[in-house]
């Protein structure tokens, strides 16, 4: 059996249970005297405190040894059934000790008497049964903020690698719909090709740094829609309007990474678009901290390919970070998204990313 130091809470229930002990023994050894004869305080109690030393010693070794036999939860029961042996193997024979020691030299003049052997073992059985009670349940309730520690880092890693497969659907998304867009301008107009695929590497390379951590602030969101816009108008010209009425108030509180740029996305994606007849998408904060996008509906009578990427990416990451709030909403004329802003102090830092600041808070793409 490894000797091993004893804990804090298994000195002080000794320190607290000693002096009982101590009393409760040499009052069956000694009856009455031990409120008449000093010596019984002088000699007696030392002796009996020195034994006690020993026999919760071994029984901390005893109770250690069950701990790393039968370490988890789940083996509760078998651990407890083990330390129940602890008074075969460690009080019984300590408490005989004791008694026969007296006995055999007579020790202030004591005479073993056997319904004294039976009083001594209970009050023996009764200490460890206070002592493995509180023992075990200490370690029950130590064991289990263990596991539950455990549980909330396993919890942590897996949102995080939610959230980072997120992310990762983002950019092809993203690149793909461009590159798209590029082949028809190819076909279109070459120079304006051209013009397209150079704002295309400044926004991408803007879209890598953003979208390396999962928030951003609703200042470089705009910031990032803004270089956007620009993309959209070298596409479309006037058949897409964007326009956005925000809040310096408001430029440090977060959102998911890109979500307005799949929003607008999404918007472009699913509705007709005409000079005659152009999108608007309105951008703008509400009440309780809330920014809402809103574009009106002119739906295109075929509908493309799509991946449903947008809404359920957003509507994810919302989740997992246990933020309430993000809601769709349609009608006839207007398809609306509310997207819920996250004040910094209540997220997890790692999430934020860190980008170029707005340098205006109303933008409008013609």
């Amino acid at each position: 059996m490894k000797f091993e130091r004893s804990t804090k809470v298994e000195w002080y229930s000794f320190l607290a249970s000693m002096p009982l002990i101590d009393l409760g023994l040499n009052y069956i050894l000694f009856n009455e005297d031990l409120f008449r004869n000093y010596k019984i305080w002088l000699i007696s109690f030392p002796i009996i405190w020195m034994a006690g030393i020993i026999t919760w010693y071994f029984h901390v070794l005893y109770s250690h040894f069950a701990q790393r036999k039968y370490p988890e939860i789940s083996q509760s029961t078998k651990r407890i059934v083990l330390k129940c042996f602890v008074n075969i193997f460690v009080m019984t024979p300590a408490i005989l000790c004791v008694f026969f020691l007296y006995d055999q030299i007579h020790i202030l003049g004591y005479k073993l008497a056997t319904n004294d052997l039976w009083k001594g073992l209970l009050v023996g059985f009764a200490v460890n049964l206070v002592f493995s009670t509180l023992w075990e349940a200490l370690y029950i309730m130590e064991k289990t903020k263990e596991s539950m520690g455990e549980k909330e880092l396993l919890s942590q890693m897996s949102l995080q690698q939610e959230f980072d497969v997120l992310k990762s659907q983002v950019n092809p998304h993203f690149l793909f719909n461009c590159f798209n867009t590029l082949s028809s301008l190819i076909n279109e107009d070459a120079k304006k090709a051209e013009v397209f695929l150079d704002e295309l590497s400044k926004v991408y390379r803007y879209l890598l740094r953003n979208n390396e951590t999962g928030l951003s602030t609703l200042q470089n969101e705009l910031k990032f829609i803004e270089s956007y816009a620009r993309l959209l108008k070298t596409r479309h010209g006037e058949a897409v309007q964007i326009q956005v009425e925000s809040n310096s108030r408001y430029d440090n509180y977060l959102l998911p990474s890109l979500s307005l740029q799949m929003m607008v996305e999404n918007a472009v994606k699913h509705n007709v678009l005409s000079k005659n007849k152009p999108l608007i998408i309105d951008i703008f904060l509400v009440a309780g901290n809330k920014l809402v996008v809103n574009n009106n509906l002119q739906r295109r009578t075929k509908k493309g390919p799509s991946n449903r990427i947008g809404l359920d990416n957003i509507r994810t990451k919302y989740k997992l970070l246990g933020q309430n709030g993000f809601h769709v909403m349609e009608d006839e004329k207007n398809f609306t998204v509310v997207l819920p802003l996250i004040w910094n102090s209540n997220i997890d830092k790692r999430w934020m990313t860190a980008g170029p600041t707005v340098t205006s808070n109303n933008l409008t793409a013609k």
